[in-house]
Parts: structure tokens; C-alpha cells; sequence
């Protein structure tokens, strides 16, 4: 079983929903880099349900850091970070009936019966509350080097949003996000699409959609051609979180609908720097950074715990049967996957500048000078 992801800067999941506690142990670390509390709890609380859209599940999130720290900065050495499970209801989960599009039946396969089934065990998506705690350590390191992420609901249920660089001021909009409770460009939008989930949710029904992420400030030359690419390095990550069923770099699949001649970024000097004038290819060349914005798009699936009746088999027995789901669900998880997003995010762009400079550069306020 495969939980650790990353080179020079790795991270390592552990826990299960309904277990004592869920973590992450965080290797490569630069010594040196402050620990800000507030902010690693400002972001736990981003990612928090917190209202009727959300799960009914509400959890304090009172994380420790149990080593790698000292005096309030890290100390070189693997950062544990512990999250404690304490509002479960394991009596809402029994064994054998598959949740359609859940890991159950995946689960039971591999495991041979011996997974924790509660809450979907290790698949669940709350151990991405100890994704969003490493960040905490990360944002701000990334943040003193001009580096900023940014994560909004493009569209919901068929409601769009407004796209990144719309409005002209890319890390505008990215601090704007930083600040609201659901994550939009154009409020109006926002109205529209929280009405829909909450639609879905009398229903006893689920919606989806369509995220929307940008990683602004990376330097130039980042990546490798082949297999550790820039987009290979973050789709492996992305889709580390359930839900996603999609990424799609700049422009995507909407390569496939225009000529060269359109859809090439032209290159152009700007204040003594080579830019692009346009940015289909969503600041990749190669799989190598070119210094524009990284952007991206993920295809985020309806949560597939409804309490609508569903056709489904009973494993154990080996029986068709019918399976209606109980407890307590967000009727989309929407709004909840985009700081996880940023989170994932932060954790890749850390281990790529940390390849290519060196652990320390976590402490630096600048980049070095390549020629």
C-alpha cells in the first residue's frame, strides 16, 4: 500500500475515518522554517464543514505536531502531525452491501476483508484534513518566495463562474479566495450554485462540477520532460483525492477544437523578461515550467453517497440487492476539495523547488540566480 507521495520533500498519509487519529509525517524538511498555529488552523477550518451544504459531521480539528518542531520552527528533522477523530458514528456503516461508486467492493478485493469499513476507512476523505495541516507549514514558506495558490469553483450543477484573469488581476482574485466562505470569483454565481446543491441535498441527491486552480510566481524551469513533468507530478497527486475524476492543464481538451495557429502562446519581452502573450498552455512547456501561471482544471464527481435507492450486490453473500445510504454526507464536496486542491498543490510545488535548489530554499526570501 502506497501512501507517501513526493522526491526531495515527502508526505505520508496515515488514519482511517472513524480511527483514534489521522496524520501525515512530513520528510525533507528544511530546519528553520517558522510554524504559524494561526494559520495552520485558519486553513483547517477553510476545508471544515461549516453549514446546510456541507456533512452534518463536524470536527474540532485540534491537531498536534508530535516531533519536527522545536521553539516554534521546524527542525530538519520528519514533522508528525496527529488529528484526532472524535465525532464518529460507526453504527451508520455494515459490511457487505457496496456503496455504488465507493471503494467497498474495490476495498474488499485488495484488503481480503480486513480494511476498516467505517466511513470508507483510509479512503475516506477525511484524512485530506491532514493534507490541508502539512500545507499550513508550506503556504507560508511558498509565500515568501512570491509564490501564491488559488483554488474557486468554476462551475456546479451547470452554474459558471468567471475564469481566472478575467478581471485583469490574477492575485487579486487568488486573495479575494482566500477571504470568502465560498469560493467564487462572481458572488452572483456563487448564490446560484449553493442553491443548487441545496436542491440536490432535499432531493436526497448529490452534485458536481468543475474546479479551477492557479499556482502563481513559480520560476522558469521546473520539471522534467518525461514521467516527473510538472503536469505528471500534480495529476499524481490530484488524483490522490477522491472525488477527482479529472485534470486538465491550460486549455485542456479545448486543444482539440482549434488550430496551432491560435492555440500557440506567442513569445514576447516584457520589463527585460520573456513572457507569453497568451497562456493556452497553462504555464507548462515540455512538462517544464515557463515562468507564466500554472493553471488547472479538475473534474470533481458528485458524492456518491445518496440516500436515493440504489441498485447494488452484497458481497459477502454474493447476492443483487438494494442499497439506500444513511448518515451524515455533503451533498457536494465542491466547495470543501478546493483548499484541499490548494494544499496538494502547495506539497508538489515545495518538492519541485526543493529538487531543483535544495531543501533550504524553504527558507529563503528569494530565488537564486541561474544564468
Amino acid at each position: 500500500m502506497k501512501n507517501t507521495i513526493g522526491n526531495s520533500l515527502s508526505v505520508t498519509l496515515f488514519g482511517e475515518s472513524h480511527g483514534q487519529e489521522i496524520g501525515a509525517v512530513v520528510d525533507g524538511i528544511a530546519p528553520g522554517i517558522p510554524v504559524d498555529d494561526a494559520f495552520i488552523t485558519r486553513q483547517l477550518a477553510r476545508r471544515a464543514p461549516s453549514s446546510a451544504l456541507d456533512t452534518a459531521r463536524r470536527e474540532a480539528d485540534q491537531y498536534r505536531i508530535v516531533s519536527g518542531v522545536f521553539n516554534g520552527k521546524t527542525t530538519g528533522t520528519p514533522v508528525c502531525i496527529l488529528i484526532p477523530n472524535e465525532n464518529t458514528r460507526s453504527g451508520d456503516y455494515s459490511y457487505g452491501q457496496a456503496r455504488p461508486s465507493h471503494a467497498d467492493y474495490a476495498a474488499f478485493c485488495k484488503y481480503h476483508g480486513f480494511e476498516d469499513y467505517r466511513g470508507g476507512g483510509h479512503f475516506s476523505g477525511r484524512l485530506t484534513a491532514a493534507l490541508v495541516a502539512v500545507s499550513g507549514l508550506l503556504l507560508p514558506a511558498l509565500d515568501r518566495l512570491g509564490i501564491c495558490i488559488g483554488t474557486h469553483i468554476l462551475c456546479c450543477d451547470g452554474v459558471m463562474d468567471a475564469r481566472f484573469g478575467e478581471s485583469g488581476d490574477l492575485k487579486a482574485e487568488i486573495d479575494t479566495l482566500q477571504k470568502t466562505d465560498f469560493p467564487v470569483l462572481v458572488q452572483s454565481c456563487g448564490q446560484e450554485m449553493q442553491a443548487r446543491v441545496l436542491a440536490a441535498k432535499k432531493d436526497g441527491d448529490s452534485v458536481g462540477g468543475v474546479t479551477q486552480t492557479a499556482l502563481i510566481g513559480l520560476p522558469a524551469g521546473l520539471g522534467e520532460p518525461t514521467f516527473d513533468s510538472v503536469e505528471g507530478m500534480l495529476a499524481h497527486a490530484l488524483f490522490g483525492i477522491g472525488g477527482i475524476k479529472g485534470v486538465e492543464f491550460g486549455r485542456g481538451f479545448g486543444f482539440a477544437e482549434g488550430r496551432g495557429s491560435v492555440l500557440n502562446d506567442p513569445l514576447r519581452i516584457k520589463n527585460g523578461k520573456t513572457v507569453t502573450k497568451t497562456n493556452h498552455n497553462g504555464g507548462i512547456n515540455g512538462g517544464i515550467t515557463n515562468g507564466m501561471p500554472v493553471l488547472f482544471q479538475c473534474a470533481v464527481k458528485p458524492t456518491p453517497s445518496v440516500a436515493v435507492t440504489q441498485e447494488t450486490v452484497n458481497f459477502l453473500l454474493g447476492e443483487q440487492c438494494e442499497i439506500t445510504v444513511h448518515g451524515r454526507h455533503d451533498p457536494a464536496i465542491i466547495r470543501r476539495i478546493c483548499p484541499v486542491i490548494d494544499s496538494v498543490t502547495a506539497i508538489v510545488a515545495a518538492d519541485m523547488l526543493c529538487q531543483r535548489y535544495g531543501t533550504d530554499i524553504l527558507t529563503a526570501d528569494a530565488f537564486p540566480e541561474y544564468i
